[in-house]
């Protein structure tokens, strides 16, 4: 329990109606969890207003409402804060009552369409390595040190976060790994986070249905460095377009890394395998377990990440030569009849050229290369049929099939993705809705030595149509058609 003058400390640009030392015990944004003597934020969402759902907060046991238009009815029982930013204010206001963990923690955020999970997620792991207690905030799951907290979005709400955060320091967490995604920046969930770094991966086509223009896209992205400190330090990525973009307004330090330029932070790949990469960080050549330019990138943002922090360069070179890909990034199986599978998140144009040409760097050209992938429903859809070129572009063959449909018909998701097939490359493209049926189509097509990406939803266990998640896991897919096919 706190008072309210307690959350509202250091919170500017708001007007008070009522007692201001009212006992807070709860925050709530969802009027449905509202308990007696929870603070309610009627916060403005792009489907629903929270300030509809005032009356029922209050009857619900509401003590204090937050908003950016006062209702008619006051209620005198009832303290009102009423401020132009609300959702803002309420990231502060959650900051304060669990008593701001992150200016107790060195909290690092990446941001950028690709890679953020994996930068993120490699901090973690290098981190633990080097002995620290970690925590890590991510698509693919969030950690409180050893302990796993299922992942619901790439960033959590601002109640989320900050309970989360606090959970990692009462289990004696000195770091904080996190994504943020562009939706987090725009809808003010890292209000009240106090950031030590943060790491700018790339940009390319994404989101446009929530951001409309891919220049809204992009300063979303920027306002996350815009808002960094003069005590901590901002890395871009050169070999971006924006990358200097993304900094021109930032206070804080500015660091650059590259695979193709000259910077501050430099890699270069000596040798690629379908089992790792020799590459050169910085002068020294290290052995790792990744594959392609883009993994280059991701594990130069780590050690440039790293070092900027503190840490021991040797100690970040030994550690990096030891980490593993993440679960459903570019991760391989292999039949017993020497059938390579590929499974991986890539989701965008850009993300499905760069693991296509991670594949295409480590094939000797001989190798057929059939790639089976989809597009989710309810989704920015201008993507569709770029994700098709460029799988057309980069493979032998191609199979269109369902990915995460959600409310959308999945044969219309494909013929929209077809419509981006070049006319010379229709041949060699095939369309099968089931997605099944579509990877041990390709697991049947494929022989010794041949290729097979399957691209799209990576770790994920579930596939959502019509509202209903059913479970479905591309790995044990593949498991289950390379075992049944072709039994060790």
């Amino acid at each position: 329990m706190k008072k309210l003058a307690e959350l509202l400390d250091g919170v500017l640009e708001v007007q008070i109606v009522g007692d201001k030392n009212c006992a807070v015990e709860a925050l709530a944004f969802d009027s449905r969890k509202v308990t007696p003597g929870t603070l309610f934020a009627a916060l403005t969402g792009s489907a629903v207003d929270g300030h509809l759902f005032i009356p029922a907060a209050i009857k619900s046991g509401a003590v204090a409402i937050l908003c950016e238009t006062l209702p008619e009815y006051l209620d005198p029982t009832v303290t009102y804060i009423q401020t132009s930013k609300a959702s803002f204010v309420f990231g502060q206001m959650a900051s304060n009552f669990f008593g701001n963990p992150s200016r107790q923690l060195k909290i690092v955020g990446i941001t950028g369409t690709n890679g953020k999970t994996t930068t993120a997620t490699l901090l973690y792991r290098l981190y633990r390595e080097l002995g620290h207690k970690v925590g890590l905030l991510s698509t693919v799951c969030n950690y409180i040190d050893d302990q796993p907290v299922v992942a619901t979005h790439t960033t959590p709400d601002p109640l989320q976060i900050q309970q989360l955060m606090s959970a990692m320091l009462e289990a004696g967490c000195t770091y904080c790994f996190m994504e943020v995604s562009s939706h987090a920046i725009d809808q003010d969930r890292i209000a009240g986070i106090q950031f030590d770094g943060g790491v700018f991966s790339n940009l390319t086509h994404d989101h446009l249905d929530y951001h409309k223009t891919f220049a809204e896209y992009r300063n979303a992205k920027k306002k996350f460095f815009d808002n960094l400190s003069e005590t901590s330090f901002a890395i871009t990525n050169l070999d971006d377009k924006n990358g200097m973009f993304m900094l021109q307004n930032t206070k804080a330090k500015k660091l650059t890394y590259a695979v193709k330029t000259l910077a501050d932070f430099k890699v270069k790949v000596l040798e690629s395998h379908f089992d790792g990469m020799l590459i050169s960080l910085d002068g020294t050549e290290v052995w790792t377990h990744f594959v392609g330019n883009f993994n280059a990138s991701n594990l130069l943002s780590v050690y440039s990440t790293a070092l900027s922090l503190g840490a021991d360069r040797e100690e970040v070179l030994r550690i990096i030569s030891l980490l593993k890909p993440v679960d459903g990034r570019f991760e391989t199986f292999k039949s017993s009849m020497g059938i390579f599978a590929v499974v991986d998140y890539a989701h965008t144009p850009d993300a499905i050229k760069n693991v296509l040409g991670a594949i295409n760097e480590v094939r000797t050209g001989n190798e057929t290369l059939i790639t089976v992938v989809g597009a989710g429903g309810d989704r920015d859809k201008t993507k569709r049929p770029e994700m098709a070129f460029e799988a057309a572009q980069a493979s032998t063959k191609v199979i269109l099939t369902s990915d995460n449909p959600r409310s959308e018909d999945p044969e219309v998701i494909i013929s929209e993705m077809l419509a981006g097939v070049p006319a010379n490359k229709t041949a060699q493209v095939m369309c099968i809705t089931n997605r099944k049926e579509a990877i041990r189509t390709a697991c049947i097509m494929a022989k010794p030595g041949d290729i097979i990406l399957i691209a799209g939803k990576g770790h994920e266990d579930y596939q959502e149509i019509k509202g209903v998640k059913h479970h479905f896991d591309d790995r044990e897919v593949v498991r289950e058609i390379f075992r049944l096919t072709n039994p060790n």
